[in-house]
């Protein structure tokens, strides 16, 4: 068939499984690295190690919110395709495609299709990035060696789930694999249809901004404090080991409507996943509890407790909660009512990354920064912009009350990672808002609307108008693409802040006005018009103004959740 041609019906390759069209062995035992030839030089992936991140032969892993079963091979046996149009057997409807890939020699990119039950079919492109030289901030697990005929090299080496738009409320039948890409290899080891959360909500989340030391927590329990959005009659929460290198031990959990500090109003119910008390997450993976029963009010504090059975000394954490939560002196205290055991008290939120209602409503996602986040508002009162606009849905019925999920991470960029994205580190700035959308944005829970209000970080650092707008514009790109609404806020004034230069404030501007009238998304929220001074637009109106010139206090966050119109949502 010629170059570009389509084939026909009569001309396509049955579909078949994916594990029969395995074609390359990428895996290796350390004691028998000859064994497995990845990359056509002689390296390959250690078995030893992805067991030591919980990536087990047969075993399911949910990366962002996608279920993909590592192949059930033995090390020195086929375990993936090198894609070439071949035809997989795929089931399922939803609103994306995810795959588990790699490439080597190199970033490997490619065109396929994909065809559904109903005899129409949508084009995509798939991109894997380099198994050794791929960004570490958008890696689903990272192992610390490479295997060589020669012996073992200390070196990352990487696998990524990569997912692409599938067509809305369509039957999936088959997936055709991008063509040989070329130099590069583009490996496949999985790829699952991404279902959507039916009969969900999502009610509250958080997202990872760094992986931290802590502790170490050795048989403690996490008793986090967090608040609904939204309510409904059932719950699940999502627990999740991002940035991590290895597994973590769940003993058991439970949920519970907040008392007082750690105490419950009512004896906290137990949760389980897949039908046991406690669960193991592997590295960079994700597990949702199993739905429970339980009555979850709006606008309300809840007690989400967990077991840490084993030694933890550091964990994925959302920094800036505004939030105090608590951890208990040793044992299993999930389902104490009372306080007694929670000794001391901790500003983070580790592991706990959502928590979903029963409901039909869909999600609204802030993507922001520190204003998002709520930095300077005040300490466990949930004063968050957000909480905010959360509220005002509730007490309306103009629009439907969706849940509201703050995405919004303190010194986030849009487009330079603060934190890379692997290893332990002190920096709890996140990755950029590009490399984090599909986790934050793409994968929440029956996500509807993204609103974007970020790049005063960027700017304040150095960064181009034209570079954070770039980014700015594939944040929307990607949006559409799933078929989410997009609303973006201009970036508020800092004058007086140290760098808030006057520099800083040109580019601003520029972003801004590129905000304002470039049409590239569906809505624009004027904050910057809101905030300011109008008296010296440059900075914050005092009565906003937390103090630092930088972040609106209280009556600033408030300003802006009650400054947009609901219908833009």
């Amino acid at each position: 068939m010629a170059p570009g041609a389509v084939a026909t019906a009569a001309e396509r390759p049955p579909a078949e499984s994916l594990e029969r069209l395995f074609d390359n062995r990428a895996i290796s035992d350390n004691a028998a690295a000859g064994e497995a030839d990845f990359d056509g030089s002689g390296a390959s992936l250690s078995a030893q190690d992805l067991a030591a991140a919980g990536w087990t032969p047969g075993r399911t892993l949910s990366v962002d919110a996608a279920r993909l079963r590592m192949p059930d091979t033995a090390p020195g046996e086929r375990d993936n395709v090198r894609a070439d149009g071949q035809s997989v057997r795929v089931r399922g409807r939803g609103g994306a495609l995810s795959f588990l890939v790699a490439g080597t020699g190199g970033d490997a990119s490619g065109a396929g299709r994909v065809r559904y039950r109903d005899g129409s079919s949508s084009a995509y492109r798939l991109t894997a990035p380099d198994w050794r030289s791929g960004p570490l901030a958008t890696k689903s697990v990272a192992l610390p060696h490479v295997n060589t005929a020669q012996g073992q090299l200390t070196e990352k080496a990487r696998l990524y789930v990569v997912s692409v738009p599938l067509a809305q409320g369509r039957d999936v039948a088959s997936v055709e694999l991008p063509r040989d890409p070329g130099a590069a290899d583009l490996h496949v080891f999985a790829v699952s249809v991404r279902e959507s959360a039916r009969g969900w909500t999502g009610s509250w989340s958080a997202s990872a901004a760094g992986y931290t030391a802590v502790g170490p927590w050795t048989d403690r329990t996490l008793r986090l404090v967090v608040h609904s959005s939204a309510g409904g009659p059932r719950v699940r929460i999502n627990l999740a080991n991002t940035f991590a290198g290895t597994p973590v031990r769940i003993g058991s959990a439970s949920v519970a409507v907040q008392g007082s500090g750690a105490g419950a109003r009512s004896k906290p119910v137990p949760l389980e996943f897949a039908g046991g008390r406690g669960t193991e997450i592997p590295a960079g993976a994700q597990v949702f509890s199993d739905p429970l029963d339980f009555d979850v009010p709006a606008d309300t504090n809840l007690l989400v407790s967990f077991h840490l059975s084993g030694t933890v000394s550091a964990a994925p954490v959302h920094s800036q909660a505004i939030q105090k939560s608590y951890l208990s002196g040793a044992g299993d205290h999930t389902r104490d009512t009372d306080a007694a055991s929670y000794t001391s008290t901790i500003t983070t939120w580790p592991f706990l990354a959502g928590v979903d209602v029963g409901g039909a409503q869909e999600s609204v996602v802030m993507l922001g920064d520190s204003i998002t986040d709520g930095v300077k508002s005040t300490t466990d009162a949930n004063r968050r912009w957000p909480n905010v606009l959360a509220r005002r849905l509730l007490a309306q019925d103009e629009v439907p009350a969706y849940g509201v999920l703050n995405h919004g991470i303190s010194a986030n960029r849009v487009v330079t990672d603060r934190y890379t994205g692997d290893g332990v580190s002190t920096d709890t700035g996140g990755v950029s808002a590009l490399h984090r959308l599909e986790r934050d944005v793409l994968a929440q829970t029956r996500a509807r609307t993204v609103v974007v209000f970020e790049g005063v970080n960027d700017v304040r650092w150095g960064a181009q108008a034209e570079d954070v707008t770039a980014g700015l514009r594939e944040i929307a790109e990607r949006a559409k693409e799933r078929g989410l609404r997009t609303v973006a806020a201009t970036i508020a004034p800092c004058e007086g802040e140290s760098l808030c230069t006057a520099a800083a404030d040109a580019q601003r501007q520029a972003v801004n006005e590129w905000i304002r009238t470039s049409g590239t998304y569906d809505a624009v929220l004027d904050f910057d018009a809101v905030l300011r001074d109008p008296a010296h637009p440059k900075r914050l109106l005092p009565a906003y103004d937390s103090g630092d010139h930088l972040h609106p206090g209280d009556a600033g966050l408030a300003a802006l959740a009650e400054s947009i119109d609901l219908k833009v949502l």
